[in-house]
């Protein structure tokens, strides 16, 4: 089958893309704005990817089957002339998930605010490395396990990072109501996608969606700790086991700590010792990670004992690209990567770095780019988080035109709270101009000063100045 995705370069559809180019498919599409690391995972596959959309173009190359991301709306040229002329079939991301792998197997489904990307590939790592091969999906680009895509076997589990957005425009549920979960992993649930979801009660009502799809010899894995979850209610339809560091929990996370080195902590499974973890990922939200993508692969191999688990490869792992991801490391400065756009993830990761990188100045650039960050939604949530840096960069507000003056993202109230808390802000009408200030205050300290930290929080690609700066510091 000849398939078509539009939206071709974002994260999930690319490595759907790639997912079914290995199940046998011709796999081709389009997009615009295209920037890595996706786009260069495509181009290394030989996926011809076409810039921008045209209807005339798509007609030609007549594909048997049109995958319409969830960026996708209607005016955009390509939908206009599929519904105009009923030329072609089409169906959204899910949908064809569902039919392409998902209807036949068992399936392990990730879902959260925050950490689907990481406990994805944390999970499909854990199976591999107790000698099974799972098929995942994962929406990112990892560095362990060693692609973000792959089949695996059909008698094992696959595992996916369950997405709580729509699946299209023509198809409002959440994507993961079609992702058939076997285990379905709860991490954690706040207010977010401002853009569909009404406020936390929404967002909760899908949640309850999911679970209701749970087989009653299925499992929900859920963080025990999480208040929102908690008033989910009991779930008996299936098996419930809660993963937390308060007691109570099936699982606990015990004495967490963090430093230079690393982070370390131990797992206890209803009582009994099952592992001590020591590793390089940051913070108590990346260890809850591997506790739940352990006790997630746990249950899928072993569901009467998941401590049979072997969890010594947590200490091999290497984490996700663009997740906390540490791209200059000299004694003077430090520059991270982050793909944060929740105040919550913001301020967990700022938390974890003052643990992290004693002695050091945090340095903290943030592109309000998220349908919901570029809004005053979570206005005072996300200077609350940012003033736990010592220094702010804001990025101009992504496709402000579109939002009226009175919605946006107030950057004046955030830098006048930094100033009240002792903070400087800087901010600049362009990227360029801000880059400009990033390096002319941290690319060269003076003598004796105090090194620095400088994290860039984007879901996007901060109008290109990340590998920008990079390059100007190491010059």
């Amino acid at each position: 089958m000849k398939v078509y995705f539009m939206g071709l370069a974002g994260t999930a559809m690319g490595h759907a893309a790639l997912l079914a180019r290995e199940a046998g498919h011709e796999v081709l599409g389009a997009d615009r704005g295209v920037y890595p690391p996706m786009s260069t995972v495509l181009a290394a596959a030989g996926i011809t990817l076409h810039e921008g959309y045209d209807p005339e173009r798509l007609a030609r190359l007549a594909p048997d089957l049109v995958v319409i991301g969830n960026a996708m709306s209607r005016g955009n040229p390509e939908v206009e002339w599929l519904l105009d002329t009923g030329a072609l079939p089409y169906t959204s991301l899910p949908a064809l998930l569902h039919q392409l792998v998902l209807k036949t197997r068992r399936n392990l489904v990730i879902c959260g605010t925050h950490g689907k990307t990481t406990t994805t590939a944390l999970t499909a790592f854990l199976l591999r490395a107790n000698g099974r091969d799972p098929g995942y999906l994962i929406g990112g680009v990892p560095q362990d396990p060693p692609t973000g895509h792959h089949l695996g076997a059909a008698a094992d589990p696959f595992v996916i990072e369950g997405d709580e957005y729509d699946s299209a425009f023509f198809d409002k549920r959440s994507k993961f109501i079609h992702y058939a979960p076997h285990i379905a992993v709860l991490n954690n649930l706040e207010f977010d996608h401002a853009d569909i979801f009404r406020d936390l009660a929404d967002v909760q009502r899908t949640f309850i969606h999911l679970s209701r799809i749970v087989p009653r010899n299925g499992w929900i894995v859920r963080n025990g700790d999480d208040p929102n979850l908690g008033a989910l209610g009991a779930m008996d339809w299936t098996r419930v086991v809660r993963v937390g560091t308060e007691a109570g929990n099936d699982l606990r996370i015990r004495d967490f700590a963090e430093g230079a080195t690393g982070a370390c902590f131990r797992l206890e499974w209803r009582g009994t010792p099952w592992a001590e973890v020591a590793w390089a990922q940051p913070g108590l939200f990346n260890a809850r990670n591997a506790a739940m993508a352990a006790l997630a692969a746990g249950l899928a191999l072993h569901p009467d004992d998941p401590t049979r688990l072997q969890l010594a490869a947590l200490a091999q792992f290497r984490g996700v690209k663009r997740r906390q991801e540490l791209l200059v490391d000299t004694p003077a400065l430090k520059v991270i990567e982050d793909f944060g756009h929740h105040p919550t993830a913001l301020a967990e990761t700022l938390q974890s770095f003052r643990a992290r990188f004693p002695g050091h100045g945090i340095h903290a650039a943030f592109e309000p780019r998220s349908n919901t960050s570029r809004t005053k939604v979570m206005q005072s949530a996300f200077m609350r988080a940012l003033a736990l840096a010592d220094e702010v960069y804001l990025g101009s507000i992504d496709r402000a035109d579109r939002l009226k003056p009175e919605d946006r993202f107030d950057v004046a109230a955030l830098l006048q709270f930094l100033e009240s808390q002792g903070i400087e802000g800087h901010t600049a009408e362009t990227h360029a101009a801000l880059l400009e200030k990033l390096v002319a205050n941290t690319a060269a300290p003076a003598a004796g000063a105090r090194p620095l930290v400088v994290v860039f929080f984007t879901n996007g690609s901060f109008g290109g100045i990340i590998p920008q700066f990079v390059l100007r510091v190491r010059s």
